[in-house]
């Protein structure tokens, strides 16, 4: 169905309603419950919380680390700190919830949240269960649970019930107030759409909200503002539009046209005429990697899944035609691809296990906003999921799917003890690199991936482990990098795992390792990049690093988002784009449109869309498509 702005406007109204009771909630709970004040920022002793239990006094505890963790770094207080564990675990049961009745509609979950006390999922289990569990709102809440740990084998980063963003769970009467709302009649065909999981990641923050923080400053003030102010969701035409001159338009050009893609994808710009000459080879899909660099709830991705999984039955029917080797895996040389059809014997495994090959090899994300990481992460593994309920490949025959590529954006761990305790166990180099590595993603929450890691690490592994003023062929500095950060991982992965670890360490060496994600991203290259990128003025604590990374795009965050996409390109690789068009002709982009565009693109597609394209954004947009051309 449409997603018309009445269908928007009931989406809203239910966001809304079950954010303040689940905030409600949970801010309740953090005051009678844990000695924890959101309205004050009042911390209460441990040992003075007498009325609770064992259960509940390691919540308690793993509270306190969690926000001694968030406040480490001195950017936020108390008070703030215990604000964002309310609206981190509002959003997080909120989205646990709407996933688990997203999978209800697609038939890849039995009824669990619909019907609510009555769904057939819980009503099963529940007479197998007996009355061991207690009451009816006490075995539901485990039904849940136990619904949760399945799931979070597949999507941890929102189903694990370990995890600093979810510890929380509303009790019977909040819950089930938000599950009147979920299964309102008005909002019930909403949850077969892919894209309903993307408007409530966007009305999770209210458009007051927005303007509250326009209004205090014209620049954002810190990494949330900057994710608040710039949520503002693709249209489906408009994604179609640039997955279609981005990635459809390298696979026509391969295939020399002989692709379904040409009526596949509606908005795909060819002449009548056009036939471009067929390559040589045709790229293996396994090598072909799309970002959005601004992911959101990964729309684009949504999309180019569709594309990419028509692009991996051509190239198995290619292969199959002109015999093993003849795709090209050549822009992969790290790790070695075996030809398609020795890694299947037959067709319909290798079809079987596309989906995944998606996810793990194609797409990747980055966003400054934890919450997105979340939303993209459960919206691509929906979509496989209902790939292969399409194609009637059944729960206990669908391939595991390994952990992906959305990244989020986070800042490095600020613990300065935990960092001096970590170190300790590492040869002395190690320690120095994770040091200055650390140090080097300072910026990272509010930069996301604007920050040029991959450009300041070879200088960091000349002063680590050759010596300042010493030259290193870039081969050495890959492996030296690569060998330091396999042993940073491991020593990251033993220090969380570690039952001397506190549940801060834990926390600690998970942002770490996060980063090192962030860097082994901006260090791919890719084929594609497709955005809707934040635009205004430049955050204030990253502004002279933006003024001096990107000279000639200074002017604007959206300029410096197409400046960095088109430097993560590979040569003839496509960008896609959805920004303000007064880039295009304002005399103060002129830097950008000569030095960058001019220099380093050929614009292939460009449409002038005006107004009212971006939801309530004040902003009169273009969406283009460029071909790097160094």
């Amino acid at each position: 169905m449409a997603f018309d702005q009445a269908t928007r406007n009931r989406l809203q109204r239910f966001v809304n309603d079950a954010r303040r009771v689940l905030e409600e909630e949970f801010t309740r709970q953090l005051q009678n419950d844990f000695g924890l004040d959101p309205n004050s920022g009042t911390v209460a002793e441990l040992a003075s919380l007498r009325h609770i239990n064992d259960a509940q006094r390691e919540t308690a505890r793993i509270l306190r680390d969690t926000l001694a963790h968030y406040t480490a770094s001195g950017d936020m207080n108390a008070m703030q700190g215990l604000d964002r564990i309310v609206r981190e675990q509002a959003f997080t049961v909120l989205n646990r919830l709407a996933a688990l009745r997203m999978a209800e509609a697609r038939g890849l979950l039995v009824e669990s949240v619909g019907n609510g006390f009555q769904a057939k999922g819980f009503q099963l289990y529940a007479r197998l269960a007996g009355t061991g569990l207690g009451e009816t709102g006490d075995a539901y809440r485990v039904y849940l649970f136990s619904v949760f740990d399945e799931l979070a084998q597949d999507l941890p980063g929102l189903f694990d019930r370990y995890s600093p963003q979810g510890r929380l769970f509303p009790r019977e009467a909040a819950l089930l107030q938000v599950l009147t709302l979920i299964n309102d009649a008005d909002i019930a065909p909403l949850w077969s759409e892919d894209e309903t999981i993307g408007w409530i990641y966007q009305y999770f923050n209210s458009k007051e909200e927005r303007k509250a923080m326009r209004d205090a400053s014209q620049a954002p003030r810190n990494s949330r503002e900057l994710a608040v102010r710039n949520q503002f969701f693709t249209p489906r035409y408009v994604v179609e539009f640039l997955v279609d001159n981005t990635l459809g338009r390298l696979w026509f050009n391969a295939t020399g046209g002989q692709t379904d893609l040409r009526d596949r994808c509606q908005y795909l710009l060819v002449k009548p005429d056009e036939m471009p000459q067929a390559a040589t080879k045709l790229r293996d899909p396994r090598t072909l990697k799309l970002l959005d660099p601004a992911c959101g709830s990964m729309h684009f991705g949504l999309y180019a899944f569709d594309l990419f999984t028509e692009i991996y039955r051509e190239a198995w029917a290619w292969e199959r035609q002109n015999g093993p080797g003849s795709l090209d895996v050549s822009t992969q040389p790290q790790a070695a691809l075996k030809p398609l059809s020795q890694t299947y014997e037959y067709e319909e495994t290798f079809l079987r296990d596309v989906p995944r090959l998606i996810i793990e090899h194609n797409i990747y994300g980055v966003d400054i906003d934890p919450r997105a990481a979340q939303i993209a992460s459960l919206a691509l593994w929906l979509r496989a999921q209902r790939a292969w309920h399409d194609a009637g490949v059944k729960a206990k025959d669908r391939p595991l799917i390994g952990r992906g590529h959305v990244v989020a954006a986070i800042a490095p761990p600020a613990e300065r003890e935990l960092r001096k305790q970590f170190a300790a166990n590492l040869d002395q180099r190690d320690a120095e690199l994770f040091e200055k590595t650390l140090q080097l993603l300072k910026g990272l929450p509010e930069l996301g991936v604007l920050l040029q890691v991959e450009r300041e690490l070879p200088n960091l592994i000349r002063q680590v482990y050759v010596g300042k003023g010493t030259g290193l062929f870039a081969q050495q500095e890959q492996e030296n990098w690569q060998q330091a950060e396999a042993r940073l991982r491991e020593a990251l992965t033993e220090f969380a795992q570690a039952a001397k670890s506190t549940y801060q360490g834990r926390l600690f060496a998970q942002d770490a390792l996060q980063g090192l994600r962030l860097i082994d991203l901006c260090r791919e290259v890719f084929d594609v990049v497709v955005m809707n990128p934040p635009f205004g003025e430049l955050s204030e604590s990253v502004k002279k690093y933006l003024e001096g990374a990107y000279p000639n795009s200074k002017t604007n965050l959206l300029t410096i988002f197409v400046e960095r996409g088109i430097s993560l390109l590979r040569n003839e690789g496509r960008l896609g784009a959805i920004t303000s068009r007064t880039s295009f002709f304002l005399s103060s982009y002129k830097k950008w449109r000569k030095n960058v565009l001019l220099e380093n693109t050929r614009l292939c597609e460009f449409i002038d869309l005006g107004e009212g394209v971006l939801d309530d954004a004040n902003v009169e947009v273009a969406a283009y498509c460029l071909e790097v051309n160094r």
